[in-house]
């Protein structure tokens, strides 16, 4: 029996809560306060932005939640098996308190742990990682890599990959920003390849732990925030796809019953359904 993703997402909070000492906090809502910069709410960090630049949140320095948020940069990408327009970010947070080692040691323990020990149970030989190369504004960030390998995770599946890849931030044109070091889990039920390599899509991006340490200024130059923060995201559809075995989150409890309904109210549903049966037939025969 699979986890249901209301008990996936309460894994995740307990887990930071209980062990971890983080005060739960709401999702924020869609539409961003006092920002004129962007329309929607597009990722977890966005809400919390004051307070990664210094301001004290009322909860403390070590938070949880699961942010509510709207795909904008690449919704080029939604439809796919990985992306979605509305989704949900499971994510801890850092404010000036812990940085690099515990964010990627606990982030490694919550997805490897079993179940029934308070984590997601992911087979640790699939995990792969990415970690930022470095560039004109900031170093290679080997740090981040020499912590992923003290936890068993060996140099062929740990890539390193420009700003394009490993870097996140600001949520507008300026604000907080930083590298980020990725994790990947093979989803094919065969053994994973020894090497990694990112631009195969079965290697799918499930949790990204971003160290926001820079402040992108109005003419484009970066410079240290006064604090250095933790902020990752944990995809919960993809999650649950994974952890229900299922190729896409499509085909997971979240959007299977809309699905189906779908399929039954519309006549178009059921002529592509009737269609592509048709058609595997022919393949098949």
């Amino acid at each position: 029996m699979h986890p249901t993703a209301n008990q996936i997402r309460r894994q995740f909070i307990d887990f930071f809560v209980k062990k971890y000492g983080h005060k739960e906090i709401p999702s924020a809502s869609l539409i961003p306060e006092n920002d004129p910069t962007v329309l929607f709410t597009t990722a977890g960090m966005h809400p919390l932005v004051p307070y990664l630049i210094g301001e004290s949140h009322p909860a403390g320095k070590r938070l949880a939640n699961a942010q509510k948020c709207v795909r904008t940069d690449d919704i080029d990408e939604v439809g796919d098996t990985t992306h979605l327009t509305f989704f949900e970010m499971l994510g801890n947070w850092s404010l000036g308190d812990y940085f690099k080692e515990e964010a990627i040691k606990s982030s490694f323990e919550l997805l490897t742990l079993p179940w029934e020990r308070g984590g997601f149970g992911l087979d640790k030989t699939k995990i792969a990682i990415s970690c930022f190369k470095g560039d004109s504004d900031a170093p290679c960030d080997k740090e981040s890599a020499e912590i992923w390998k003290s936890l068993g995770i060996p140099d062929e599946r740990i890539a390193f990959l420009p700003k394009k890849n490993n870097w996140w931030g600001p949520a507008g044109q300026t604000g907080p920003c930083g590298p980020d070091t990725e994790m990947f889990y093979w989803t094919p039920p065969n053994d994973a390849p020894k090497n990694f390599d990112s631009d195969d899509g079965k290697w799918v991006e499930i949790w990204n732990d971003v160290f926001m340490q820079y402040n992108k200024k109005p003419d484009g130059t970066f410079e240290p925030l006064k604090q250095k923060n933790v902020d990752t995201g944990l995809g919960l559809e993809r999650l649950v796809a994974i952890l229900h075995g299922k190729p896409s989150h499509y085909e997971t409890e979240l959007f299977a019953p809309a699905m189906e309904k779908i399929k039954e109210l519309s006549r178009v549903g059921r002529e592509i359904e009737s269609g592509y049966i048709r058609s595997s037939r022919i393949i098949a025969d």
